[in-house]
Parts: C-alpha cells; sequence; structure tokens
C-alpha cells in the first residue's frame, strides 16, 4: 500500500463522525423494537441550562427565587426543599444539577436506597451525616436526592418490629425543619415517581413546599427542544459533544416521528443508537474504501 493512501486513511480515521438523517431512522427503528432497554442518561460533573431541554417554565421556578431571594420574601427560609415528580427519565436528576451549576452551587447527590441500612439507627445516622455534610459546604449546597419514596414513605403502613422507617421518615423531617430554622445556606431538590406514596407530612409548608411536575413532552416544539439539547450548538455543552450532526441534517425532521411517549432519556438513547448507527456506517466505508486502494496497487 502506497504511503498516500495510509495517509488517505488517516484523514478518515480522523475526520470524525457526523450523524445524518439516516443514522436517526435506523436509530429509531432500533428503538422502536426493543423499546423496553433502559438506557440512562451520561453521569457528569457539571450541567448546564442549555444541556436541560423542554423544561422552561420548571427552570424559572426554581431559578429565580435562588437567584434574588430578597425578591421572595423570605421565601427560602420558608421553603427549603422542592420536589420534583414525574415518570421516570424526564430529567429530574439532571434539572437539580443544572441548578447547582448555573448559580456556581455545591451540588450533593444522594439516592434513597443508599441511606437505607442493615444496622439499627444506622440510616438515621446516615440522613444526619448527609444533612451535617451539605451544612459544612457553605455558603451555599444544593442537595439532589432520588427516589424519595423509598426512604419517606407514610408511616405506620409498614410492618418492621423495630419501625425502622417511621424513624428515617421522623429524621428526614427533624433535618428539613432545622434547614427552615435558618441551619445553613441548603436547599433540597427531591425527586419521586411515586408522590402518593410519601408521608404526607414533608409536604407541608417549611419542608417541601412546592410540588413541580416533569412529565413528557406532548408538543413536537418541546421534543425539538430536547434534541437541540442533546447535540451541539453555537455553544456546545461538555455533555453532548460526542453527537455531531451532520450539516444537512434538520433537528425538526428527527422530532417529527418521534412518538410523544418518549422521555428525556429515550430521547438520549435515540441520539445514542444513531452515533452507534453512524459509526457502522463509518467503518463499512473504510473499510470499502482500504478495499478498493489495495486492489488497485497490489
Amino acid at each position: 500500500m502506497k504511503e498516500s493512501d495510509n495517509k488517505t486513511e488517516q484523514d478518515l480515521f480522523y475526520a470524525g463522525i457526523t450523524l445524518i438523517a439516516a443514522d436517526f431512522g435506523a436509530a429509531l427503528s432500533a428503538l422502536r423494537a426493543s423499546y423496553s432497554e433502559n438506557i440512562g442518561p451520561p453521569k457528569i460533573a457539571a450541567v448546564s441550562w442549555d444541556d436541560v431541554g423542554g423544561l422552561a417554565s420548571v427552570l424559572d421556578t426554581i431559578q429565580h427565587p435562588l437567584e434574588r431571594p430578597e425578591l421572595f420574601a423570605d421565601g427560602l427560609k420558608k421553603r427549603p426543599g422542592i420536589l420534583l415528580y414525574g415518570p421516570p427519565g424526564t430529567g429530574k436528576t439532571l434539572l437539580a444539577k443544572a441548578v447547582a451549576t448555573s448559580l456556581a452551587l455545591n451540588f450533593f447527590s444522594v439516592k434513597g436506597p443508599e441511606l437505607l441500612n442493615m444496622y439499627i439507627d444506622e440510616s438515621e445516622a446516615d440522613v444526619r451525616r448527609v444533612f451535617q455534610r451539605t451544612r459544612d459546604t457553605h455558603p451555599w449546597c444544593v442537595v439532589s436526592s432520588d427516589e424519595l419514596d423509598s426512604v419517606a414513605p407514610k408511616r405506620g403502613n409498614h410492618g418492621d418490629s423495630g419501625g425502622v422507617m417511621d424513624r428515617i421518615v421522623s429524621q428526614l423531617l427533624a433535618e428539613l425543619d432545622g434547614l427552615n430554622g435558618g441551619g445553613g445556606d441548603v436547599f433540597v431538590i427531591s425527586a419521586t415517581n411515586r408522590p402518593d406514596l410519601l408521608d404526607p407530612a414533608l409536604l407541608r409548608l417549611g419542608r417541601f413546599g412546592r410540588m413541580l411536575y416533569l412529565g413528557v413532552s406532548t408538543m413536537h416544539a418541546a421534543q425539538l427542544n430536547i434534541l437541540q439539547a442533546l447535540t451541539p450548538g453555537p455553544c456546545t455543552s461538555l455533555l453532548m459533544r460526542k453527537f455531531r450532526l451532520h450539516l444537512d441534517l434538520k433537528l425538526e425532521d428527527i422530532a417529527e416521528p418521534c412518538p410523544f411517549h418518549y422521555t428525556d432519556t429515550d430521547r438520549y438513547a435515540l441520539c445514542a443508537v444513531a452515533l452507534l448507527k453512524a459509526m457502522v456506517r463509518k467503518a463499512e466505508e473504510l473499510e470499502n474504501t482500504i478495499c478498493e486502494r489495495y486492489s488497485l496497487t497490489r
């Protein structure tokens, strides 16, 4: 093989892979065929508002009181937490990360089941340690708690002889009341798929006094916003640099055939599968090019 041919192959390798309409079409077909597979969103260190698509009204509701607390008449002191609820994969955790990043706040994430401990009194101690750790990260800290219903179910409905779950809920309520009383600059954003399972005391004013619903997009405009957040524009985020679109590809043509029941996670999966299809297509093109050049110079 000639040296010039090898250089051309390297150029093809380093030219990068861009997604075309056919890649998304193949990805959409693959997702429809195996919709039960769960491809979660990426785990990242920082998320901006640009990475969160289709949630403009929710963003404003959370961000404004945090940016200008003096305009809300001590609103944060009366409401140290917000509860996000809705079906899985709609961006609840991503939204909490965007809040912390946009306001340059410390971010601490904990999943509800992580607080459950098999040893007596250890679960309550874990709850205390979480809140103490957040108080130590002044001046502001955003706590994101996923699957809140797993650690704060309605009290009195469980058959555990020691009342472990009831004590965990009581400890969580005490910690939230401590924030309400000025116990550190901490703002709690919790998420759940089943708000009906939560203990009602959590939803009182001064704890999680505000509930925000994050549902599935029901308009093509919202779907387009989500896809725009997943693909790079003039200001590319760290989250989605891997999804580079072909210059001739219009996102409107991709959003149009997407089913309305697709969540944010499903649309990320769509882009991920499209990227795999593009990689296969690129590899086949490269292999064909190598075979053609090899046969000519052999």
